[in-house]
């Protein structure tokens, strides 16, 4: 089984049902066991231009979850999840109802056409690293170290949220013996 982090973000409809709703999706997958979840979090979209405040606020989260899936497996599953919430791909690092990203497999390193893990702008991206600090308090991201020492680096420019963690019964992901139920 491997320990999988993915960074959720909309920034079209609504997006905190949206973030929840996938969420679920993923927790439900054949093979996925639900282990940590983040609270919420806003920032500004970013663009192949960078940062872009006329465009639609982000919301951001991140879930930890086991699986049996192989990374490619997993991804194509995670795509299908965003299919199924309107998500189209006209422009690089566009709008979108919802994007999931996986940002890493256990201490994997896979280069594929299709797959980067480690994620390779994670250690840039306080709306990744925030919210999967949040999740997993002890995280690291494997190649770049600590998540909270990243964040930290980087500064932390995104804005909370006040709703429930995205899966409702989550364990810690540093305690991953515990089970935990699908939300």
């Amino acid at each position: 089984m491997s320990r999988v982090v993915v960074a959720l973000g909309a920034n079209l409809g609504d997006r905190g049902s949206t973030l929840r709703a996938a969420a679920t999706a993923i927790a439900a997958l054949p093979g996925v066991r639900p282990v940590a979840s983040s609270r919420e979090v806003e920032s500004v979209a970013v663009t192949l231009d960078g940062r872009d405040d006329t465009k639609p606020r982000y919301r951001n989260a991140v879930v930890v979850v086991d699986t049996d899936l192989e990374p490619q497996a997993f991804l194509d599953a995670l795509h299908g999840i965003e299919d199924d919430h309107g998500r189209t791909r006209e422009v690089r690092w566009g709008d979108r109802t919802l994007d999931l990203d996986v940002v890493a497999v256990d201490d994997l390193v896979v280069d594929t056409p299709t797959l980067t893990v480690p994620h390779p702008r994670a250690a840039e991206r306080a709306f990744v690293l925030a919210p999967w600090l949040d999740a997993d308090p002890a995280a690291v991201l494997p190649g770049a170290g600590p998540v909270a020492d990243l964040l930290t680096a980087l500064g932390d420019d995104t804005d909370r949220v006040d709703e429930p963690r995205l899966f409702d019964d989550a364990s810690s992901a540093s305690r991953p013996e515990r089970n935990a139920t699908s939300a």
